[in-house]
């Protein structure tokens, strides 16, 4: 299967010139919410995740920095995955996964269904129905 070119050309856009872009995608029936981000940047901010821990943790935000500079230079090849921060995923009418944090996804364009822009917004109280008669 391959991937949306309109939603390509979106990545493409956010990998060469730090367009940023609220947007919600569907994938296997779940949505997944956030706010698009390079490549470059996902590595970075993933990398810091890890750079405070063992050596093992050392070792891998170094891998992870190394990735970012590689994504940095390869910025005219054609995008295979879309990277999203503030991320919040929904399956069914359950509340989004996670609920807390500043959430960081990497998703294969090819997976991807269907997309429309802008991000689900939480609903701040379930119970603010309102009656009118």
């Amino acid at each position: 299967m391959s991937a949306d070119t309109i939603l390509g050309f979106f990545v493409q856009a956010t990998n060469k010139h730090d367009f940023n872009l609220d947007i919600t995608l569907n994938v296997n029936g779940a949505l997944v919410s956030g706010t698009t981000i390079s490549a470059q940047e996902y590595f970075e901010e993933l990398s810091e995740a890890f750079e405070d821990g063992n050596e093992i943790s050392k070792k891998i935000s170094e891998q992870l920095v190394q990735a970012s500079e590689e994504a940095e230079t390869n910025t005219n090849e054609s995008a295979s995955f879309i990277h999203l921060k503030s991320t919040k995923v929904y399956c069914g009418d359950s509340k989004s996964t996670p609920s807390k944090g500043n959430i960081l996804w990497r998703g294969k364009l090819s997976d991807i269904d269907g997309f429309f822009l802008g991000k689900i917004a939480e609903s701040k109280s379930s119970s603010s129905t309102s009656s009118s008669k």
